[in-house]
């Protein structure tokens, strides 16, 4: 185990807080999937759950070695590359994606042969952040024109959000105000990310207005969904979603200060997506107000560290990946326990590390070895820097080493001359001849 945790790279209290998410995800997870278990087979028997959960851990942990071993760079043009491949996953998601179980909106798409659902909008979110890190820290210096930026830069973003809507309202939002934050960051001009929120919020309503003419279209059918959402948060009218937020907040009453006890929920039983989407109503049933506010803090930790990570960052491309991978990911963990207290609307966004869900955790774990490999970065750089230092000094001790033994040899072999009378041949008489002849 030891030889294990010195093979890992990178900032070790990243690892530590996702280690720390990742084992407390379990007993939420075992206890919340009763609703599942019968919905399924009728036994209420949760195991299964649980080891298809560790099993997404493991995968996800191999992920995160697996990532944070490649030098983050190499990620700069994979995004570029990689782009036109979310474009077409995203398309197939959105004409032939599949429904699991327990949601009522095609944001699957399962791999052949293994048999495995992906959501292909956790893989896009995280491509699109790293690609416009890279526009962004190429065009620093450059200082291209607006109407360039349009094209490399916007109408990538503008398609790829364009593909997840239909399906998926609050990945959309929360991915255009991700890329908003990374561009204001970044110093892309003011005036410019002002008309393109415009154009976003215009894009919004011209498609609004096309799923009005067309209501019975598949393309626009959660259109509908959306609409109820919101008219429910803002009014109390009764109907699924609010069936949802009823039972999450009797479970977060229930909990009070210390909690009912580990697996002891009584709203699993009844609070649909118990374990993915309400997971936090059921912690703070099971744990209490500290358990609650534990994981809040977790998070917490974890974005300020992320705010390390990005300053210690040598190249702007570092910085601008750490902010939008690490970021959105803590934002979905706020969103998540926002709706769960009834501070914002039903979302469907799952709580990072902890909620159930094979694409989720496996992306949020991408993500994750990304942002470590940049710290991994700064450290080999350190301890390059180190190993310099050290073999300069070994390199010079060597040398004055063979100096010394050099000066000790020159001194055993210097010739000693016998004293054989005092000689000179300085000329002290008036015959120039005498020193050879006294000789």
């Amino acid at each position: 185990m030891k030889e294990l945790v010195n093979k890992l790279k990178g900032d070790r209290v990243i690892w530590s807080f996702v280690a720390l998410l990742a084992l407390f995800s379990f007993m939420p997870v075992f206890s919340a999937s009763s609703n599942l278990a019968y919905i399924g087979h009728g036994t209420g028997n949760t195991l299964g759950y649980l080891v298809k959960h560790l099993a997404h851990i493991c995968i996800g942990f191999l992920i995160i070695y697996w990532v944070h071993r490649i030098p983050y760079h190499y990620f700069r043009a994979i995004s570029k590359v990689a782009l036109p491949v979310v474009w077409f996953l995203l398309l197939y998601t959105l004409l032939k994606g599949t429904v699991i179980a327990g949601a009522n909106a095609s944001r699957w798409i399962q791999v052949p042969f293994i048999g495995i659902t992906f959501q292909t909008s956790t893989l896009a979110a995280s491509i699109l952040f790293i690609y416009v890190a890279r526009y962004l820290s190429k065009t620093r210096e450059e200082n291209e024109p607006f109407q360039t930026s349009l094209i490399q830069l916007w109408l990538p973003v503008f398609i790829t959000l364009a593909l997840i809507l239909p399906a998926n309202f609050s990945t959309t939002a929360l991915i255009f105000s991700m890329v908003i934050m990374l561009t204001f960051i970044g110093r892309y001009p003011l005036k410019y990310i002002g008309f393109i929120i415009g154009s976003g919020i215009g894009m919004l309503l011209f498609f609004l207005l096309v799923a009005k003419a067309f209501p019975d279209s598949r393309f626009f059918s959660r259109v509908s969904t959306w609409e109820s959402r919101i008219m429910n948060f803002t009014t109390d009218k009764p109907d699924e979603d609010d069936y949802q937020i009823e039972k999450a907040k009797i479970a977060i009453a229930s909990g009070k200060l210390g909690g009912l006890g580990p697996g002891k929920s009584v709203q699993k039983n009844f609070l649909p997506q118990s374990s993915s989407d309400f997971i936090y109503a059921i912690i703070v049933e099971e744990y209490g107000l500290v358990g609650g506010v534990a994981i809040l803090v977790l998070y917490l930790l974890l974005l300020f560290r992320f705010v390390i990570a990005s300053h210690k960052a040598n190249t702007l491309f570092g910085k601008l990946v750490v902010v939008g991978l690490g970021f959105p990911m803590i934002f979905q963990a706020m969103i998540n326990m926002a709706v769960a207290v009834e501070l914002l609307p039903v979302t469907g966004q799952t709580l990072p590390l902890i909620s159930s869900g094979g694409s989720s955790i496996w992306m949020t774990c991408f993500s994750l070895g990304i942002i470590i490999s940049v710290t991994k970065k700064e450290e080999e750089i350190a301890e390059e820097q180190e190993e310099k230092e050290r073999r300069k000094e070994a390199l010079q001790r060597l040398i004055d080493k063979e100096l010394a033994e050099e000066d000790l040899v020159a001194t055993e072999k210097e010739p000693v001359y016998e004293e054989e009378g005092m000689y000179s041949i300085e000329d002290n008489s008036r015959n120039p001849m005498n020193a050879v002849l006294n000789k």
